[in-house]
């Protein structure tokens, strides 16, 4: 009886503790959503003055009370009219990252899904050598890596341009690693079956490895989404030309004296990721409690 009751306060304070947390975690998002619909006035009586620190004449000021508010007092859509209707730079900055993302994620997953079925499905004595490169260049932090890409994009004439970014992105061993993994515990029982049946390598993937790891390759490339979208220092060192830039480089040059307009490009920046979360999350789901097939 004692243990019982003890389990249920355990369970209610890793409860409390649980919402505290998640509170704590979506708190800035909801504040910067709901500013995102308060007026210049109000914005300017909340937070204060906010000057540009990007000169030297110029300092960064904040007003001593700092007023935190999650209800406007005044509903208005004023910034993002500013930012979608009347300053076409802020949308074009937008489609500099879809640019820039897509196609990483997307040539991404395909190189990972045709690699991870090599190193899953054909015995190889350097296969182990190889898989051992990958994790090599994984666990490498990507500043360390953005040097001899800018050496072999100077080479090529791809500085400035969107495939000094493009072409490393797709070819980063993240995904192929996480998605060999899973691959590998596809029962071989199931290719043989197709084998007797007559089918070919494109139909044993397409029909067999695809499927059963549809849950991982939604997670895996939601996961290459967000960080090349979020990305800041590649296009910073590989693009000079700020037109070029995407939105995640221009967030941190917007002009702090207009904050409000801080809050609505950051809530449109943010929209593409929560659409991804909530379209994706059974899948999400399903590549944790899934793997190959076999429930976990």
């Amino acid at each position: 009886m004692n243990m019982r009751r003890n389990r249920k306060i355990v369970n209610a304070i890793v409860t409390v503790f649980a919402f505290i947390a998640a509170a704590m975690f979506i708190m800035p998002t909801v504040l910067t959503i709901a500013n995102s619909f308060m007026t210049s006035t109000e914005i300017s009586a909340n937070y204060g003055a906010m000057l540009d620190n990007m000169t030297e004449d110029k300092k960064v000021y904040i007003s001593d009370k700092v007023n935190l508010k999650f209800i406007p007092d005044k509903v208005t859509i004023d910034q993002y009219k500013n930012v979608l209707l009347k300053n076409p730079e802020y949308l074009l900055k937008f489609w500099n990252s879809v640019l820039l993302t897509v196609p990483i994620t997307l040539f991404q997953m395909l190189l990972a899904i045709l690699t991870s079925y090599g190193f899953s499905r054909y015995p190889n004595k350097f296969k182990g050598i190889i898989f051992f490169t990958y994790i090599i260049l994984m666990i490498m932090p990507y500043q360390v890596t953005l040097v001899p890409n800018f050496l072999v994009a100077e080479k090529f004439n791809l500085l400035n341009t969107r495939w000094a970014i493009i072409l490393p992105g797709i070819f980063s061993p993240f995904s192929i690693f996480l998605l060999s993994k899973v691959m590998r515990r596809i029962p071989v029982s199931y290719v043989e079956a197709a084998k007797l049946d007559g089918a070919s390598e494109l139909q044993i993937l397409t029909k067999i490895h695809v499927p059963l790891c549809k849950g991982a390759i939604v997670s895996i490339a939601m996961l290459v989404f967000i960080d090349y979208w979020n990305m800041v220092e590649q296009p910073l060192i590989l693009m000079k030309d700020a037109d070029m830039h995407p939105l995640s480089v221009f967030l941190s040059q917007i002009n702090t004296g207009d904050i409000g307009l801080a809050f609505a490009v950051g809530t449109v920046y943010m929209v593409p990721t929560i659409l991804m979360f909530l379209y994706g999350e059974d899948y999400l789901l399903e590549g944790i409690t899934y793997s190959g097939g076999i429930k976990g």
